[in-house]
């Protein structure tokens, strides 16, 4: 076996490690806090961990499994539709983030080269793909989820108008615990130097 081959190998329970401690931090962080974690309004505070896809492809299972897991022992379960709407939202969400944040990890890995240079520094264009790699977890547990917790939630049938203010407070909520919290999670990852993935 090659002293590559050997090298990617080790590296598989480290990653595995990964995604699992990203899941209980979700779990940890979110059913302590159920009281403001669930409902048509709502702070999800372990939604931080919504920007972690933008650095490696191992936050993507960790967060749709923290977020499966909360949503199944949520102390006012919501059902199939919470359980798995909210789960795989938040999976298209942290697949959309890695995917659009390839350039902003190329910038990452340019700026720790030896050979870098402060002059080179494309400092405008890292701080839109910030914005931009963390949008997706915003709007698609706005859509999705806003849409259909007023159905859950509700003793009747919702309007239009209920349905608009549910998805409204989601994305509300969700852009300030991601570009707020999330944010100053992302720029403290970079300045410790967090591993990101070359793809």
């Amino acid at each position: 076996m090659s002293v590559t081959k050997k090298a990617k190998f080790q590296l598989k329970p480290l990653q595995i490690a990964m995604a699992g401690i990203i899941a209980a931090l979700y779990v940890v962080l979110c059913l302590p806090f159920a009281s403001f974690s669930f409902g048509m309004v709502q702070f999800r505070l372990a939604e931080v961990l919504t920007v972690l896809p933008a650095f490696t492809p191992m936050a993507i299972p960790g967060v749709f499994l923290g977020c499966f897991l909360s949503n199944i022992l949520n102390p006012n379960n919501l059902g199939l539709i919470d359980i798995f709407g909210g789960s795989l939202a938040s999976l298209a969400a942290a697949l959309t983030t890695y995917w659009l944040a390839k350039p902003y990890r190329r910038i990452l890995l340019a700026e720790r080269r030896p050979e870098y240079r402060k002059e080179e520094a494309n400092t405008w264009k890292k701080r839109f793909m910030r914005f931009v790699m963390l949008f997706p977890p915003i709007l698609f547990n706005a859509i999705v989820v806003g849409s259909y917790l007023p159905y859950l939630l509700l003793e009747h049938d919702p309007t239009t108008l209920e349905i608009i203010g549910s998805i409204a407070s989601i994305f509300l909520s969700q852009s300030v615990v991601i570009y707020v919290l999330g944010m100053g999670l992302v720029l403290a990852l970079e300045k410790a130097k967090f591993p990101v993935e070359s793809k």
